[in-house]
């Protein structure tokens, strides 16, 4: 039930639906038993296998005092009409009851079928928004099939095993419920022996559903497996086919495969099992309430049990009892299908409860402006107990650029993310204009920075909206003078639908050269502050690396930037070149500072040069 605590929290403002639900399924159960009660004493009574009863009974809280005041009032319409006017009677009625059953059915559905859509639907929101919240740090350690595999796999199996079922969840158990305490109304002696009887089919259904949960968590991971290695594949495929890895990763996707159909195999087994084994436990306790309960009627006094149970009230019993059964046909079921959904939500919630680690002030402060400089004071980044950045002391003055150079791993990146905040320091300061960052809204923060990857990252949308990403109401005369600067609106109006053309999956539709200008274009239209640059040209052709080299320079200009240095050629003229090496400052200065200086950045010149 804990694990359903999530289901619960979604249906928290649903108080009001929920109660209507109630109340049909009640008003429909309680038809039901009417249509079934009136049948089995009246047609004995009718058809003269019982004598008349002409006078009202002593009021008891029995079932003989019900069946008796019923075959009162039915003795007097059949001397009052006749017969075939007490038949139609019967007839009519047991049809009003029927149609009002299912009436209230009906009704039940229209109430639960919304109720079910719109948690979902806020479920996946919330599931999605936690995906935007989270620090880039979390999809580090996670496949992206995974994470895909929750999103789609996880929540619709919450959506087909638990809330397709919930309507059973709260139906079958009333159901089972108002039929339990009929029949104990009817003869609680009898009812004894039901009430031993019934906990111990359950326990065996239960006992053979156990492993369902763990079976279903180990699909649900297969799947996010087989996500990952579809992803990687059409990814990876000019590498896949140049390395002749065809083989290689068809059999890892086959054999994956086969892991996920043997456990749904398992699965689907263990679930079907769960309707026939509810049948078969009813029908056997039938069997035994009929063998007790005749003997109770027939007096048979070696049972050693004094019976006040009639032979009416003992067939009206068993018609009830009945009725039990497909209820707990469905509810085992149902059990089956929550217990594999348990599984699904499980995984879900390791997102939904994830830490932010990158959390906003309680009453943050607007960035409106960047006036002064951005300050590193005794910065250190540990992630996982790894020192990534250790005692980092920086000042970077407004409008000025300056260059981080270091070999791969030497922190550069980190150290530019946390400008951002895409992570938070482990000590130390960040502070801008004076003010630590923590202390401003993360919005407010980012509107002020422009980011140019390394790696063109482009979305499944039109030039235009790509271009247009931080500020969708910028007009076409603004997304073309961005695209013009970046040397890009030549080869966008060679475009059959100019900005309007979709770039395809990831920009997939472009050349190199062109994705990484539609990102500076990008950058331009922010037209921010401050700028970090991850070498923005590197996948430009010799010539729009020069055009757009150019744009840049001059979108630098009056600006703070922070470019990440892989090509050393193009940071020259920076005001200041930070060098690291494992996390720390080795050697800051401009270029001709450390190249006279003869460590480490000289080092890497030379070696640049030779290539």
């Amino acid at each position: 039930m804990k694990r359903f605590s999530t289901i619960l929290f979604y249906l928290r403002n649903q108080k009001g639906n929920i109660l209507i639900y109630v109340v049909f399924i009640l008003l429909s159960i309680l038809f039901s038993l009417l249509s079934l009660a009136m049948l089995a004493p009246f047609l004995q009574l009718l058809f003269g296998k019982d004598a008349p009863v002409r006078e009202l009974p002593e009021a008891s809280f029995s079932s003989a005092y019900v069946i008796a005041c019923l075959k009162y009032y039915l003795t007097l319409l059949i001397d009052t009409y006749g017969k075939a006017y007490a038949l139609a009677a019967i007839c009519i009625t047991v049809i009003v009851s029927v149609l009002m059953k299912n009436l209230f059915l009906y009704l039940s559905f229209r109430i639960m079928i919304p109720l079910r859509n719109r948690v979902m639907t806020t479920f996946r929101d919330d599931m999605y928004n936690k995906i935007l919240k989270l620090p880039i740090g979390f999809f580090t350690e996670q496949r992206k099939g995974d994470i895909m595999s929750r999103m789609s796999n996880d929540m619709n199996e919450i959506e087909w095993s638990i809330m397709s079922t919930l309507e059973g969840l709260i139906r079958d158990p009333l159901n089972i419920l108002i039929i339990l305490f009929t029949l104990v109304f009817l003869s609680p002696t009898l009812s004894l022996f039901l009430l031993v009887l019934l906990p111990a089919t359950g326990f065996i259904i239960g006992r053979i559903s156990r492993k369902l949960k763990k079976q279903s968590n180990q699909a649900q991971e297969q799947q996010g497996l087989i996500l990952s290695i579809l992803d990687e594949t059409i990814s990876g495929l000019r590498v896949v086919k140049a390395f002749n890895a065809e083989k290689l990763l068809n059999n890892r996707f086959l054999n994956t495969s086969h892991r996920l159909h043997t456990l749904r195999v398992k699965m689907a087994f263990r679930r079907d099992l769960a309707s026939p084994l509810s049948e078969f436990m009813g029908v056997l306790v039938l069997s035994c309430i009929l063998w007790i309960g005749g003997k109770m009627v027939l007096g048979n006094e070696a049972t050693g049990i004094a019976s006040g149970l009639t032979a009416e009230a003992f067939i009206t019993y068993i018609v009830f009892f009945t009725q039990i059964i497909n209820p707990a046909k469905s509810l085992s079921t149902a059990f089956y299908n929550a217990q594999r959904g348990s599984a699904a939500i499980a995984r879900v919630e390791e997102i939904l409860k994830a830490p932010v680690v990158v959390e906003e002030a309680p009453n943050p402060k607007t960035l409106t402006s960047f006036n002064n400089r951005i300050e590193f004071k005794n910065v250190s980044f540990k992630y996982e107990d790894v020192t990534i950045l250790d005692n980092i002391n920086l000042s970077i003055e407004k409008g000025k650029t300056i260059a981080l150079v270091g070999s791969s791993g030497a922190g550069k990146s980190t150290l530019a993310d946390l400008v951002p905040r895409f992570h938070d320091v482990s000590s130390g300061e960040l502070l801008i204009d004076g003010v630590n960052i923590k202390d401003y809204s993360l919005k407010s923060l980012r509107d002020q920075i422009g980011i140019v990857t390394q790696e063109p990252i482009l979305f499944n949308d039109t030039i235009a909206s790509n271009i247009a990403l931080s500020n969708p109401d910028a007009s076409l005369t603004d997304i073309e003078n961005a695209a013009t600067i970046a040397n890009a609106h030549n080869f966008i109006s060679q475009k059959e639908e100019g900005y309007e053309t979709n770039i395809g999956d990831r920009g997939s539709k472009l050349s190199g050269g062109e994705r990484q200008r539609l990102t500076i274009a990008r950058a331009v239209l922010k037209n921010p502050p401050i700028l970090i640059l991850d070498e923005a040209t590197s996948s430009l052709d010799t010539e729009s690396e020069r055009l757009v080299q150019d744009a840049i320079n001059k979108m630098m200009a009056n600006r703070t930037s922070i470019v990440i240095a892989h090509r050393l050629s193009t940071i020259r003229h920076a005001d200041e070149i930070i060098v690291l090496q494992r996390g720390q400052i080795v050697e800051r200065g401009t270029h001709d500072q450390l190249i006279a200086l003869e460590g480490f950045y000289h080092k890497l010149v030379k070696m640049q040069e030779v290539k």
